[in-house]
This record gives structure tokens, sequence and C-alpha cells, in this order.
């Protein structure tokens, strides 16, 4: 961990120079961005399918049980009551957009079989794990996910006229950057590879968009600064501003790439959520939106393993729990070392109720 702390802050350093010289560019595009949604409702447009890509942010199933947490207890405890593939105590932001829409949440892509009916909602082809690029595992990246959506269509699975009634959801990149770090990526390529993250979401949300999609929304990264293993330093007490600078040109480029996108088409078709803004909101609040959930602690995750060697959900040889659990997940923002708890995925959805309107 020294090395990444190293890393960050010389990181900190040249990005805060970078971002000053984006400020004029940022302010213009994200300025553009709320005129051209602010009608939008007008048209009474009200998607009655959902298609998902991305990671564990989104995913409802579609990892191997043999291979994720998700699939163990005590994941699942608070909805639908067992494990059940979701990388949370309960819901994901998947099932809040899925509510929101006021339709089920799609069927995993794994479970595509499991009859016509099933697949009236649209899809979720995220998988916990992945990123736009290959990453620490073989589960199929957003490329991949796009061709299995591609290829569906292509077997007339759904026709032209379900993707006109129809949002793409995607939710991706933080995988991309512990991956790169995990194999030893250097400060000096930071920049670049942040560049070639963006640009392939660009790449990959055009190429949505261009299977007849109608609307799109991408998330913008969530601090990774404010995530267990960056917190778990100072108590669970503070955020890494460094690391979230880092994540906060990213989300420049996205910015920037979404104005672009939406200046080339018609419609303004593409809708950040911005992850960033809500979780950073949620956690200084400490959840206190309306109807929403009081965190104590919100930077402590309420499942944790018992030292480091160990994770949330999992056992010695003789069964035996290596974890511990918070006496109400409720009371927590996050469930585990990376994701929300159902109560803090309601906190972020409530938080961006605004943007969602924009759909």
């Amino acid at each position: 961990m020294e090395t990444h702390k190293l890393f960050f802050s010389h990181f900190c350093f040249f990005l805060f120079s970078l971002l000053i010289g984006y400020q004029g560019v940022y302010g213009s595009s994200h300025h553009h961005h709320h005129h051209h949604h602010r009608h939008h409702g007008i048209y009474g447009f009200r998607p009655t399918k959902l298609f998902v890509f991305g990671d564990s942010y989104a995913d409802t199933g579609n990892n191997r049980k043999s291979e994720a947490n998700s699939w163990k207890v005590p994941y699942g405890i608070t909805f639908p009551g067992k494990p059940a593939g979701r990388f949370s105590d309960g819901r994901v932001f998947t099932d809040y957009i899925a509510k929101f829409l006021g339709i089920k949440s799609p069927i995993p892509y794994r479970w595509r079989n499991f009859g016509i009916k099933r697949l009236r909602n649209g899809m979720n082809f995220a998988y916990g794990g992945t990123g736009v690029f290959d990453t620490l595992i073989l589960d199929p990246n957003m490329t991949t996910q796009i061709g299995f959506f591609e290829k569906l269509i292509n077997d007339s699975v759904y026709t032209k006229h379900d993707l006109q009634s129809s949002l793409a959801h995607v939710s991706v990149a933080g995988n991309d950057y512990a991956a790169y770090l995990y194999k030893g990526g250097t400060y000096q390529g930071l920049q670049t590879f942040i560049m070639q993250v963006v640009n392939q979401i660009f790449i990959d949300l055009k190429r949505i968009h261009s299977m007849g999609v109608r609307k799109i929304t991408v998330t913008a990264l969530q601090p990774l600064g404010c995530l267990p293993p960056s917190t778990v330093a100072s108590s669970f007490q503070q955020c890494n501003a460094t690391q979230n600078t880092a994540v906060s040109f990213h989300n420049l480029l996205l910015q920037q790439a979404v104005a672009k996108l939406n200046n080339e088409t018609k419609d303004s078709p593409f809708v950040i959520l911005d992850l960033y803004t809500s979780f950073i909101s949620v956690l200084k609040n400490k959840g206190e939106y309306q109807g929403s959930s009081k965190f104590e602690t919100p930077l402590k995750p309420c499942c944790m393993g018992i030292s480091n060697e160990y994770s949330c959900g999992s056992v010695d040889d003789k069964g035996a729990k290596m974890y511990t659990i918070c006496d109400n997940p409720d009371s927590a923002f996050f469930w585990d070392t990376a994701h929300p708890t159902q109560a803090g995925w309601h906190a972020v959805y409530t938080s961006l109720q605004a943007t969602l309107q924009q759909i």
C-alpha cells in the first residue's frame, strides 16, 4: 500500500495542474449538458426495457456461483433473504433504475434461456469484476458484453421497436484502475491509461446507441478514495483525497466524451449518472435524505473479514465464518470493501432523482 500512497501523492500534483487547465471546458460542457435535457420530459419517453452493461455495481447474478462471493452467505440477507448473485446485502443500483422505470429488474444474461416472458424487461449483461478492458478475472469485458447484446438483436430476440423503447445503463471502469495498479502500472502511465479507458467508453456508448437504443445512462466513476480499503488507514474516518483527484480526472474526460456524443446525435441520448457527487453527498450528510437511513459511520463497511486475508463471505476449512457483520445493514452505507448496502444504494438513488427525470 505504501507504493500506492507515494504513487497517488505524485499523481495528485500532476493532476491539479492538469485540472486547472481543463476548468473552462468542463464548465461549458457541463452547462451544455443540462441545457440539452431540461425539457426532455415533454416527449413522454418512457422506457419499457432496460439493458445493463458493466461490473458489480450493476450485476444481478451473472457471475459463476463457484467463483463469486455474491453467491455466498451473508450476501442477499436483506433481499431476497439469501445469496442471489448481487454484491450487496440486498438490491443494487440496477434494481433501483428498473424501479424508477416501473419495470422488473431485467434478467441476468446467464439465465436468458428461462422462457420468453422473462425477457420482456430487457437483460442484464453486467459481470462483477469486469471492466472496459480485460481485468484480473476471466468474465466478459464491456466489448464482449455488447457483443452478446448484438447477437440477441441479430437473432431477433429483440426488435427495432424494443430498442427504440429501451434504456441502456453502463456502469464501468473501477476495476480497470484496480487491475492497472495491481499489474504494476506506473505513475507516468496513468494519465495515458485514464484517457484510453474513457476513449473506449466513448466507443462503447456510441456502439450501443448505433444498435438503436434510444437512451443511455453512464455512471461517473465513484470516489475510489472513499472505499474501505482507502479509508481503513484512518479508521474509516476520511477519504483519500489524492485517489479521488485521479477519479475526478476520469470523470472530467467522461463529461467531455458525453458532451461530444450528445453534440453528434439528435435528442441528446446520453446522460451521466454522477455517482461521484452522490456518494460524496450521502457520505457527508450520513445519508440524511428524505426517507433514507442514517449512516452512523458511513465509511465503515458492515461486513468485514477478520483480517486482511479474509473477505466478507469467506469461511475456513471447517466452515467457520472468517468475517463479522454489523447489527443492522440499514445503518451502514458500505456492505463490504467495495459495494454499498441496499440502504446505501437507496440513498444514492434518492440523490439522483433529478438526473433520472431527464431520461
